[in-house]
């Protein structure tokens, strides 16, 4: 009896567990499936996605290098054009080109399907959240897309590229080369393009948990150095040790906490007239 009395009131209620469950099932089966199709894709397009982009920060030809070159020309200062990059990757391992081959194209595949993997995220929380929250969290999708690919082109044509002229041209002795591993190098690539585009999700970050009342711009205010040094650590772990990464990194994400601050407080200035509006209209009624 008490069984069937549960059962009863999860009917009342909506959906059950069991319900929830085969929900986000197929959620994540459409989510897998989609970025199996580009990966796939992309495995495809072995000379586009694997020897262009890939491999495009390893020639002296990608964009970055000849915008370097250009601006060098234009201020007269020589340093700035990047012309030589010197270091050969090689694979010494027998799977060694076949794995990074697999592995980048799965990589190329989860970032281009991620608005839709995000997409399928989403409606699967939202029917859960209140009328106000869902007014508050409307754009979310394409604001976290938009952030997401910021961050990867960040790393891709800006991190990147710097931190591999960095490391080809850093030499303990000249009689030591620089001759790298394919699985090296794409790794390096990869750690520093996700890491980038997972730290500029800093202000979505800010804005939901701001939403929900566990942090205010004062708090963030309080804790500005806190986050600073944060922010520093976390830039040395992800990039290459040199100081030049680091502040790549560092500097764009501390202005995604200071507009993280500015966000929070408009927040709370919309919580606070719609509170006023309500106490007036209490007022009104009494």
């Amino acid at each position: 009896m008490a069984l069937d009395q549960y059962r009863e009131e999860e009917e009342e209620e909506g959906m059950s567990f069991l319900d929830h469950l085969e929900a986000l099932r197929w959620h994540l089966l459409r989510s897998v499936a989609a970025i199996l199709i580009l990966s796939v894709i992309a495995f495809l397009s072995k000379s586009i996605v694997f020897g262009m982009v890939i491999l495009g920060p390893s020639k002296v030809d990608f964009l970055t290098y000849r915008v370097l070159c250009d601006l060098g020309d234009y201020l007269g200062i020589s340093a700035l054009c990047i012309d030589e990059l010197p270091f050969t990757i090689q694979s010494r391992q027998m799977t060694g080109q076949f794995s990074m081959h697999m592995t980048s194209s799965f990589v190329v595949g989860f970032v281009v399907a991620f608005p839709y993997v995000f997409w399928e995220f989403w409606r699967f929380i939202s029917p859960g959240l209140y009328d106000q929250e869902k007014n508050a969290a409307r754009g979310a999708v394409f604001f976290v897309s938009l952030l997401f690919f910021m961050g990867a082109a960040f790393g891709y044509f800006i991190l990147s590229p710097l931190s591999i002229n960095f490391l080809s041209n850093y030499q303990l002795d000249p009689t030591i080369l620089n001759e790298f591993d394919i699985g090296s190098y794409v790794t390096t690539l990869i750690m520093l393009v996700l890491a980038s585009a997972i730290m500029f999700q800093l202000p979505v970050v800010i804005y939901f948990l701001s939403m929900s009342g566990l942090v205010t711009s004062g708090m963030l205010r309080a804790y500005r150095r806190h986050a600073i040094v944060v922010i520093l650590v976390l830039s040395a772990v992800i990039t290459p040790p040199d100081v030049i990464s680091q502040l790549l990194i560092a500097m764009p994400i501390l202005v995604l906490y200071e507009a993280g601050i500015t966000i929070a407080k408009r927040l709370e200035k919309k919580r606070a007239i719609k509170a006023a509006e309500y106490a007036r209209q209490e007022e009104a009624e009494d």
